[in-house]
Formats: C-alpha cells, structure tokens, sequence
C-alpha cells in the first residue's frame, strides 16, 4: 500500500471535535507522539488507524485517502460483520492476507455481499400487501435517497451559493420574510401574492415564472412562507447549479429528476434560513437541542433535524446524523443519512423501535438506544411534527422525525445525558423488519425471516411460535 499523508486533514479534525492530541490518541487507541508524527506527515496512515478514525469520528476517509486497498479492507471488514454470516470472524491480519493473496475473490465476495444486501432490500419490498413485481426497480425516492448518502448529504457549491444568496438578502433574521420578498422584487422583478384557502383550496405555492409571481397559500405558517421563498431564490439565482448537479444524478426518469431538482433547492432554501456556520456553532453550543435550535433560527423542528444532517463539511463537522419522517402507518414519507444506519425504506416496522410510540406523547422528545443485527449501536430521539392542514375536513397531518447517530458521538448531543452508557440493559436490540431480521427470540416477532433458518424443537416453546 502506498504511503498515505493526511497531517492537515487529521489536524482540522481533531480541532473539529476541540481535542487535544493526548485525546484524539486515546480514541484511537494510540500514543499522543504518533499523532503528532501523523499530523506533521512524518508517519503515513496506518490501515488500523483509518478503521479506527471511521469507527471513532464517522468520517469517510475514502475519498480523502483514494487507497482502494485500505478502502476495499474497511468494506471487507464491514462485509464479515454482517449477521447472516457465521460469528466466528476473521480477524484483521487474515482480511489483509485474502486482500494480497486473493484480491478477485474478494472482489467477487464484496460484489456478491452487495448484491445479498440489494436482495433483501427488495424482498422488504415484496412482503408489503399488494406488491407488484415493478416495485423492485428503483423508486425515485431510494434513487434520490442514495445521491444525497452519496454525496454525505452535503452539497459545498449550494452551500456557497446559499451564502451568497443569504449576504444579498441582508437585514435581520427576524425580518427574513420582507427581506426574501424585497429581494425577490429587486433583483428579479418577482412579485409575492398571498391568497385564501377559497383561491387556493388544494395548492400551498405556485410560481409562474412568465408573470413573475409566487403565489403563497394562507394556510402556510410564516416559517413555511419563508421556505417557500427561499426555494424559489433557488429556482431563479443558481439554476445552472441546479441543473449541473442533476446532470450528475444519473440515469433516471423525468419526473425523478424534477424530484431530485426539488429536493436540491429545498437544501438551498434550508442553508439561506439556517447557514452552515452559525448554525454548526449554535447546534455544538446547545449540544443539538433542536428546539433551541429552531427557536434561534425560527424555523420548524423538522427543518432544523434535516439541516443537522447535512452538517459534513471536511474540517468542520457536526454529528452526523440520520433523519426519518414516518406517518401513523408507519411509512416513510422522507429520509436522509448521514450514518451506517441502514434505513427501512416502508417505515420504522421494528416494534422494538420506540418511533411510534412518539405519536402517544405529541410535542415530547422520545429517546432510545439501539442496537442492528450487525452490532451497529445507535442513539436516536423522535418527536411529532404537525404539517399544514388544508380545512376541517382533512385528517390531522400529524408524523413524527426522527434523528440518530452511532454511539461515538453521544457525548456531544444532550438528549443522551440521562443515559449510563455502561450499561448494556439499556440498549434495545431492534431490526430493520422481522423478513429480513436474523435475531432469534425476539418477543416481538411477527413473521420468519426469508433469509435465516430459526431452530424449531418440538418438544421446546419459545418466545414466539417461529422459533423453539
């Protein structure tokens, strides 16, 4: 393996999370002289201390580094965890002897092991009622979902132009609304007209870009006006932008594209109202209590955990986060990661998941710990969050977000202080659904797993009738 120098880099990371080198080392489980020798590039990094830095800080190094043996290792390792194996794992030294000795076959071991992932993905699919076989090609959603992880969910060019947009607006942030409407009408000659829910009986916002008017919905709350405006400086100051980031979205269909052209000018819309560092200073400060959060930059609980996970600027980094928005049935409405958590895309459907029980105390932060099939340990904490509700007749929007991050990073959110994390009673061993869960008695099972064979003993009841 090449040598591979990252003093700079490990340097802006460690100042990131206010350490001192005697802290990054304990982290890593090194000496305080070799991070120094690290941070002056006078030791290489080692293939131990990246899985180290990635399992201790949540940082992808992959494209920093550009090692594909050290990448293709940390994927090996992460391979061998998964649960359908056996729990016998091989350890580091045996995963690099099949890299240089048998680099094809791990190839084809990494492709099959991604193409057993894809499987169950689809098999989520397929146990939902009323499935269709077409619903194993790629949703817009899963396909925009993806280009967000892909990219970390950070997107440094729109964040530059957000800025840019964010200093020619000007004034105070309490007066955002008339400064975004003056803005609109100076420099582009667009208009804002606020209708009734008579005028406007099923539609929030409408641009029409010929006549140069949004119209606004009465409906929407001042803070969703605001977004709203926003999205449409989006529209009209960095079109090209827009359009140059969906170009390198892939191959997908037209109205996938328009999705995922939306989705980047809400991103846009959320770093005018919430810029990248005030807003990372402010979530560190408070220790990413979101209501604070929201509260200083007035804007919805549920824009101010979206905006938390896209907090992945190299050098200056916040936790990262996952986000879920789940209705009442349990489906996913919106989803955006930042984290190894793998996300169910037809909902929270682990009844071992707290998420619901969210909707049982509207308003209140509900917390848990969790832990995946694959030992991943995460801290997650969910609260309800209502959407606009068009007349009397329409059902209460009600759904509830929710965050998440790995365990490494709980000492930096609040939310997580009440918890002793020495004890590991308090973590609840929770899957992504029963179909595709190999645990074994689980109290709350509902269905067999496709992929694993539970032990039955006739002459045994267990914990559910699946398994005895």
């Amino acid at each position: 393996m090449t040598k591979t120098l990252v003093g700079p880099q490990l340097r802006q990371l460690r100042r990131s999370y206010n350490q001192t080198q005697a802290e990054m080392a304990r982290n890593l489980n090194v000496s305080a002289s070799y991070v120094n020798l690290l941070e002056n590039n006078q030791r290489s990094l080692s293939v131990k201390v990246l899985l180290a830095l990635t399992e201790s800080y949540g940082v992808d190094w992959r494209a920093l580094v550009n090692d594909h043996s050290a990448t293709q290792l940390a994927d090996l390792r992460a391979a061998v965890r998964d649960p359908a194996l056996s729990t016998d794992r091989p350890d580091l030294q045996e995963l690099r002897a099949a890299l240089d000795h048998a680099p094809r076959l791990v190839a084809q071991f990494l492709e099959l092991h991604q193409n057993h992932r894809a499987m169950l993905g689809n098999l989520q699919h397929m146990h939902q009622p009323g499935a269709r076989s077409d619903l194993l090609a790629t949703s817009a959603e899963a396909a925009i979902h993806d280009f967000f992880r892909q990219n970390s969910n950070h997107f440094p060019a729109l964040e530059a132009a957000a800025d840019t947009a964010r200093n020619a607006i000007g004034g105070a942030r309490d007066d955002i609304y008339a400064n975004l409407k003056m803005y609109l009408h100076d420099r582009y000659h667009i208009d804002v007209a606020v209708k009734s829910y008579d005028e406007m009986p099923d539609t929030l916002r409408i641009f029409d870009r010929k006549r140069g008017v949004v119209t606004l919905s009465e409906m929407l709350d001042p803070i969703n006006r605001c977004f709203q405006l926003a999205h449409i400086v989006a529209l009209v100051s960095c079109a090209h932008l827009l359009d140059d980031l969906v170009a390198t979205f892939g191959p997908a269909s037209e109205a996938g594209r328009a999705r995922c052209r939306v989705e980047l000018a809400n991103y846009f819309a959320a770093a005018v109202l919430m810029p990248y560092d005030p807003f990372l200073s402010q979530a560190a400060s408070c220790r990413y209590d979101v209501d604070r959060i929201a509260a200083a930059f007035g804007v919805t609980f549920e824009m101010a955990c979206q905006r938390l996970t896209t907090l992945q600027r190299q050098g200056a980094q916040g936790v990262p986060f996952f986000f879920l928005r789940i209705d009442e049935a349990g489906n996913v409405t919106k989803r955006f990661n930042a984290t190894p958590f793998t996300l169910a895309e037809q909902g929270g459907s682990c009844p071992v998941w707290n998420i619901h029980t969210a909707f049982a105390a509207p308003g209140t932060i509900v917390t848990q710990f969790v832990e995946l099939p694959d030992s991943g340990q995460f801290f997650t904490f969910s609260r309800t969050t209502d959407r606009p509700r068009m007349d009397r007749r329409t059902a209460h929007r009600r759904l509830v977000v929710a965050l998440g991050c790995e365990r490494a990073h709980v000492k930096r959110v609040g939310y997580a202080d009440p918890f002793d994390l020495s004890d590991e009673t308090q973590i609840a061993k929770i899957g992504i659904n029963c179909h595709i869960c190999p645990r074994q008695a689980c109290a709350q099972r509902a269905h067999e797993p496709l992929h694993v064979h539970l032990p039955v003993d006739a002459n045994r009841r267990g914990s559910t009738r699946y398994e005895s």
